[in-house]
Order: C-alpha cells, then structure tokens, then sequence
C-alpha cells in the first residue's frame, strides 16, 4: 500500500512526517469468485427427480369393440381392502359366503401381506392368471395404497387390479371395524 506524506507546518522547518493508510480490502474478485462457484454448482448438481410409480393401464377398447371379460376365478385371485388406521383386510370368497367372521386382517410386514399373497398364489388353480385385487376404503390413506403397490413389485405379481370397494364388501368391512371397537383389548401383563 502506498504511504501518503503530509508535511507539518507546525514551524519546525518543514519536517515531513508519514501517515500510514488504514489497510483496505476489496472484496470484488471474492464476490466474482462465489457466484461463479454458485453458478458451476447449480448447473452440475442433478436435482431430486420425483418418484414416479409405472401404472400400466390397459388401452382404451374402440367404439366398436366389444369389451373383454373381466369375471376372474375366485380360486386365481385375492381382494385386499385397505382400511383406516394402517388395517389391512383380505378374502377370496363370493358374495354370499363373506362374513366379519371370515374377512381376514394382516399387516404390511413380511410375515403378513407378502406371506398372505405368496400362500393365496401358490394355491391358486392357474398361478400363471394370479390375480391381486386391491380395493382401497375411503378411510385409506395414500401411503397405504403405495405400500400395497410396492407389494405387487415385492412379491412379483404382475397382475393385479384397482377398483372401489364393492357396497357388500363394504358392509361387511364396516361390520368387521365396528366389532374390533366394540371388543376391549385384552390387557397385557
């Protein structure tokens, strides 16, 4: 830095005396330097993508097309309704033989909905036609239903359906929640 000299002219001949200038810095190339940085990173960083989950829907029939036959076997397929409160329900039964008694309740964990599914598969007439039928309620949360999703791509079943809940099956379900809150909870020692 340089030194500015002031001259005193307090009567003593002209004595030079050196005022040192107070230190400076200037921060311009810093500022350049970071929104460069900025900048560099911005255009190499790869942002989160959004998970996407592939629904492969079948393709809309022609006008003159006659629909195709969507009965599936009993024996082929499982219904699992998605309840409030994280419950999950399923059945392979008709109609007229589905009772609260006999609609049974699991858990998204291993030893529950997977073991559910591959047991109802490897009983099934036609393994090959396995058909997972999954009917959320509309007390079901979102999460639930991926969950159930993820168990389809965990359990390798590449066949499998979404549809609402049918009133019988609904009733029945209502019936089924109703009594699990009628029943106390056994107390745990």
């Amino acid at each position: 830095m340089a030194e500015v000299q002031v001259k005193d002219n307090s009567g003593k001949g002209g004595k030079v005396r050196s005022k040192k200038q107070v230190p400076h810095v200037d921060l311009t190339p810093m500022v350049d330097l970071a929104f460069l940085l900025i900048t560099f990173f911005m255009l190499v960083t790869t942002f989160n993508k959004p998970n996407v989950m592939d629904l492969g829907l079948p393709a809309k029939p022609n006008e003159n097309q006659k629909p195709p036959d969507t009965e599936i076997d009993l024996s082929n397929s499982i219904s699992i309704i998605l309840g409030k409160d994280n419950r999950i329900f399923y059945h392979q039964l008709p109609k007229d033989e589905l009772t609260p008694a006999n609609l049974q309740e699991t858990n998204f964990d291993r030893e529950g909905i997977t073991k559910v599914i591959e047991q109802a598969k490897a009983r099934a007439k036609d393994q090959s036609k396995f058909t997972v039928i999954i009917k959320p309620t509309d007390d079901a949360v979102y999460k639930n239903f991926v969950d159930m999703l993820d168990e389809m791509a965990i359990t390798k079943n590449e066949i499998y359906g979404i549809t609402d809940i049918k009133p019988w099956e609904e009733a029945v379900y209502e019936k089924k929640v109703g009594e699990s809150k009628a029943t106390p909870a056994k107390p745990t020692n």
